[in-house]
């Protein structure tokens, strides 16, 4: 977490969630913990975090929320106020509450780099831990990963669909309650704003805060004229003029230039900013009177429940806009409820300690999961594109009738050549040679519930999703009829797959 302000508990500013308590899960996890430990099935097992559908009818999404998650499985527990209330429901014994009272979380998490350009199908996070605890943080884990990946991605198609130009948060008054709020400003930094107008999150994640002015403050004036002049004086070197309060071009910008030409003899430049109309037909008309009257420097801010497509239309067709301020359609999702991800178990321990892999069967074959422990390999080309993600078995590969144990964990290598299959294990397949950089997207990020290295900063891994999405061809990244990028399986995944449903379908 990039820099966050601590309380004098010495948590993050933004942690007084209901996040921070492990009564923040579905209350089936909490049944079934118990039947866990009555059944003394309370063994090792994998859990693996992945989405089905990329989100807005795009082809791929941006991972956010590691490090808020991770920030919050370190004080995940249960307080003596959650105990008493657990008890009060009359459904645990005391044995099962006791352990409660002691529970933290201690097992192991591989993630990919927050910021990194994913696909769906493919494992974001790897738990392995106890039974009890990968299935408690469950609803946490997804309830902070989701919706941030979710506004990452939809900061990150506005960003693009600007041209990569300047986006301002200004969500805060429509985002999904006070953790929305606090959450959506983080991942759209992340996804490319360059700030926030929320105070909070400023303080919280060291990220910019952003601002103009209110309609309010020109209307609390006799006239439009002294109201931007009130503000000039008070804020000469961070001046925007608000200018359709009361008539965009027969009023607000004719004010905006008078005052403007004050601060302009000053030394200081300004901006104006539109928030109602037509943003097209205005923003020309504006800089066109900017021009005329000297002030080429002066900038063009717009507003008005923006979102890329509107975005994108306004950049198409020319409208000369230095700043975009979003603020709806980025903070809640837009037209997008929800991220598609989920948590499944993908190993579990067997007779003699060996994990066993298993999967999840489905009438739908979209809802068909992969299984074993996974790793997950980004192939590139000599110019270092990304070409294709791979999954591999890294461990737990073996079957319900095997005896290796497990075995070595696969790895790709630059010079050989492979056969990748469809994530559904059909048909569809192709041959590559790997010619370029193959990387291993999942690194381990806790060890025992403690962390591996320190967290990077905000900034950081800002960078590194401008970065990364640089490795992708434009054609996956258009917002309408995206190229499909291959995520795929390995030959022994393949095989290890339809070896269990071989034997599945036997049983029946």
């Amino acid at each position: 977490m990039a820099n966050p302000a601590k309380t004098p508990e010495g948590r993050d500013a933004a942690a007084g969630s209901p996040a921070d308590s492990a009564l923040f899960t579905d209350f089936y996890s909490l049944t079934m913990a118990q039947g866990y430990r009555k059944k003394n099935m309370d063994q090792n097992a994998v859990f693996e975090m992945f989405f089905r559908k990329a989100p807005f009818g795009g082809g791929y999404a941006v991972f956010a929320g590691l490090e808020t998650l991770l920030e919050r499985l370190r004080f995940f527990s249960f307080s003596e106020a959650d105990i008493a209330y657990l008890s009060s429901l009359r459904f645990f014994d005391e044995a099962f509450i006791e352990y409660l009272r002691g529970f933290r979380f201690t097992g192991d998490l591989w993630a990919m780099d927050e910021g990194t350009v994913v696909f769906p199908q493919e494992p974001l996070i790897r738990v392995r831990g106890g039974l009890i605890e990968c299935q408690i943080i469950e609803g946490m884990l997804l309830n902070t990963v989701n919706f941030q990946s979710l506004i990452a991605t939809k900061t990150c198609r506005v960003w693009l669909a600007s041209g990569k130009g300047s986006i301002m948060e200004f969500g805060l008054r429509r985002a999904l309650g006070p953790d929305g709020a606090m959450s959506a400003p983080r991942a759209s930094y992340i996804g490319g704003a360059r700030g926030t107008s929320n105070t909070l999150a400023g303080k919280a994640f060291g990220m910019p805060v952003l601002g103009t002015m209110a309609h309010s403050w020109v209307m609390s004036f006799p006239d439009e004229e002294e109201a931007f002049d009130a503000y000039a004086e008070i804020y000469p070197d961070k001046t925007i003029f608000l200018i359709d309060t009361y008539d965009t071009l027969k009023s607000g910008i004719l004010n905006a230039i008078k005052a403007g030409k004050k601060l302009y003899a000053r030394g200081k430049n300004f901006g104006v900013r539109l928030d109602s109309g037509d943003i097209h037909y205005l923003s020309v008309e504006v800089r066109r009177l900017l021009d005329e009257a000297g002030l080429s420097k002066a900038t063009i801010t717009v507003s008005n429940d923006l979102d890329e497509s509107i975005i994108q239309t306004l950049v198409n067709a020319g409208a000369p806009v230095d700043t975009w301020g979003v603020g709806t359609q980025m903070v809640t999702g837009g037209t997008e409820a929800a991220f598609t991800g989920v948590y499944k178990l993908a190993a579990r321990e067997g007779p003699g300690g060996v994990l066993l892999p298993v999967m999840k069967f489905s009438d739908n074959p979209e809802k068909t999961t992969n299984p074993g422990v996974k790793q997950v390999w980004r192939i590139r080309d000599g110019d270092g594109m990304a070409l294709a993600d791979v999954l591999s078995l890294d461990g737990a590969g073996s079957t319900r009738s095997g005896a290796d144990g497990g075995g070595a964990p696969e790895t790709l290598e630059r010079g050989r050549s492979y056969t990748f299959w469809h994530t559904s294990a059909d048909y569809r397949h192709f041959r590559h040679p790997v010619e370029g950089v193959v990387e291993p997207l999942l690194k381990q990020r806790l060890k025992g519930g403690e962390p591996c290295a320190a967290a990077p900063s905000l900034p950081e891994i800002r960078s590194h999703m401008a970065a990364d999405l640089e490795c992708f061809d434009s054609s996956y990244k258009r917002h309408l009829n995206p190229h499909v990028y291959k995520v795929s399986i390995t030959e022994k995944l393949r095989e290890l797959k339809l070896e269990l449903i071989k034997n599945y379908l036997g049983d029946l």
